[in-house]
């Protein structure tokens, strides 16, 4: 069953195999289905187990770690008027397998006017956001920069309407349906 898969392509009934790493259990038809691309395997039964597993691994030889200077990618999760914290899930281009923790702080998101940054009108919780890997900070989260023109908010949905917002300039983000403006430090 080694094959290249697409996330959500079907692999076989869950009445044939046990859903292991990178699959999911359709719940729908009860289908074993890939949940990310990868290539796909089936591990034979092992032990007290009486059908194999199927699996969908990635094809990546090593893990993108984040470095200072790295460009990364990663979706807000809280705001607070001190900092943002979010999920880094890509570095550099590259996906990573797993998500890493990421700060940006107050005095991080412009390089002019630091003491005038209200985070609240500059990142939402579920924004993605292109950022700059400033240090590998404390032991839980590396410190992200958005000071460049070229970085910040790359994607955010409108809070009325849920559509994705077009950018109209470097500080505001207009809903195509409903013309709602909504502040962010927006990327170039």
């Amino acid at each position: 069953m080694a094959s290249i898969v697409c996330p959500g392509e079907r692999l076989r009934h869950s009445s044939e195999v046990v859903a292991g790493v990178g699959t999911y259990v359709r719940e729908s038809d009860g289908a074993v289905c890939a949940a990310l691309a990868g290539v796909a395997s089936l591990v034979p039964a092992a032990g007290d187990e009486r059908l194999p597993t199927a699996e969908v691994r990635r094809g990546r030889t090593a893990a993108a770690l984040p470095q200072p200077g790295s460009v990364v990618i990663a979706r807000v999760k809280t705001v607070t008027p001190r900092l943002a914290s979010c999920d880094v899930v890509c570095v550099n281009g590259a996906a990573v397998d797993q998500a890493f923790s990421g700060i940006i702080r107050q005095q991080d998101v412009r390089a002019t006017e630091i003491d005038k940054v209200v985070l609240y009108e500059c990142f939402r919780p579920g924004d993605v956001v292109r950022a700059a890997v400033l240090s590998l900070g404390d032991q839980r989260s590396y410190y992200l920069s958005t000071a460049s023109p070229e970085l910040g908010v790359v994607y955010a949905l409108s809070a009325n309407s849920g559509q994705p917002l077009k950018a109209i300039d470097a500080h505001t983000l207009e809903c195509p349906t409903t013309r709602t403006r909504e502040p962010r430090k927006v990327a170039a």
